[in-house]
């Protein structure tokens, strides 16, 4: 099992439209990768550890998907349209990780 994160640093003055990001973004994406996603998660960036300090990242998301070869077949198909969603909801470049899923839940 793999895990894609797409992080969005905190930039000041940056623009993110979370409500876009979460509701239409996001399920568009998914609707693209189809079975190569088993779910998403999506994450608001609140503070960082320091009291007052702002967010490392606005905003993360996560694709949890059987294999790195399925993800990256899916995304590459459809990546052009998922690409030029971007601009609708932020001018922050993201940066992506594919990571290999070693403990998926801790309480098992």
């Amino acid at each position: 099992m793999i895990k894609v994160t797409v992080m969005y640093p905190y930039t000041e003055g940056a623009r993110f439209d979370h409500a876009y990001y979460r509701d239409r973004h996001m399920p568009m994406v998914k609707a693209r990768l189809g079975s190569a996603c088993a779910y998403y998660t999506v994450e608001k960036g609140l503070a960082g550890r320091a009291p007052g300090s702002p967010p490392a990242f606005v905003a993360m998301c996560a694709f949890i998907c059987d294999s790195a070869e399925s993800y990256l077949a899916a995304s590459q198909e459809h990546g052009a349209e998922i690409r030029g969603d971007i601009a609708n909801y932020t001018d922050i470049v993201p940066v992506v990780q594919l990571s290999e899923v070693v403990v998926e839940r801790s309480d098992r």
